[in-house]
């Protein structure tokens, strides 16, 4: 309850993370059908990196800071699109000097029939976030403990929709209770897309998570990780990844192409590097 992310804001494993987002939200606007967006720690929802925070640390410099006004290549230019353009909307051009959380891309880009709830426990940011998001009639913010959120919450009346679980990592046990969230919210709303965020910062305990969903019974599960540089020890985060249940069935394609020229233009010492593939395909035949 003590983490902001206002001092990572806009970091490498922002960019990753917000990308995917992005990605999975303008998928679900081809259809007409409204969806629902659970958003279980939501944070401040967007941040200005002028801010104390943000300059104390300067992480965004090393992340959205190296792509925003960047010549891209094709690839890696139409992956960033919709993030880039929801900081363009923003900001009104390119330079992020506000920085969109997952409740900022999820409301620039969905639509009018759209529905959100933003869930934030820590009070101060909750506050923010209901002063800033609260006015619009699309929006509900919550106070809850955020895998709570998942249980009470779901499954959506649209019966479409994406559940973002970004916890903080900042107690023992995460991976034990992001694992329950995910098998509680798949139980609850099989259909439902999921995103959920972790570090690559104990690769014993990301490779033991990554087993146990893989037994769990939960099919199409797609992993997206990226790394800086070589991970794992002591010292700043040097890579991060999501779980992605339910993707849509482009995204692993798109990462592919995008990611070599991303972890080249992040890099930040030796052994970057990502991969992008199934965890459990649709069936363990396939």
């Amino acid at each position: 309850m003590n983490y902001r992310h206002a001092f990572h804001a806009g970091n490498f494993a922002d960019v990753l993370k917000h990308a995917v987002l992005a990605r999975v939200l303008v998928h679900l606007t081809q259809k007409d059908a409204a969806f629902r967006v659970l958003d279980t720690h939501a944070g401040l929802g967007r941040y200005d990196l002028a801010s104390d925070e943000a300059l104390r640390t300067g992480e965004w410099r090393g992340g959205i800071g190296r792509l925003a006004r960047a010549e891209l290549g094709p690839a890696l230019a139409s992956f960033l699109e919709p993030l880039l353009g929801v900081i363009r909307t923003l900001n009104g051009g390119p330079d992020p000097l506000v920085y969109p959380g997952s409740p900022a891309i999820a409301t620039v880009i969905g639509r009018r029939q759209d529905r959100f709830v933003f869930n934030e426990l820590h009070p101060l940011d909750a506050d923010t976030l209901e002063a800033d998001f609260g006015p619009d009639r699309r929006v509900k913010v919550t106070r809850q403990d955020g895998y709570t959120s998942v249980k009470s919450m779901l499954p959506p009346l649209e019966r479409r929709g994406l559940t973002i679980i970004d916890p903080p990592f900042e107690e023992p046990g995460e991976f034990d209770r992001l694992l329950g969230a995910l098998s509680d919210a798949h139980r609850r709303f099989a259909t439902g897309t999921l995103i959920a965020w972790y570090p690559l910062k104990h690769m014993d305990a990301v490779a033991a998570f990554h087993g146990r969903v893989a037994e769990s019974g939960i099919q199409k599960v797609a992993r997206i990780d990226q790394w800086i540089r070589r991970p794992g020890g002591l010292g700043p985060l040097a890579g991060a990844g999501v779980l992605i249940v339910n993707p849509p069935w482009t995204l692993l394609d798109e990462a592919r192409e995008a990611l070599p020229e991303l972890t080249d233009r992040l890099a930040d010492g030796l052994g970057a590097g990502f991969r992008a593939e199934w965890l459990v395909p649709e069936s363990h035949s396939d």
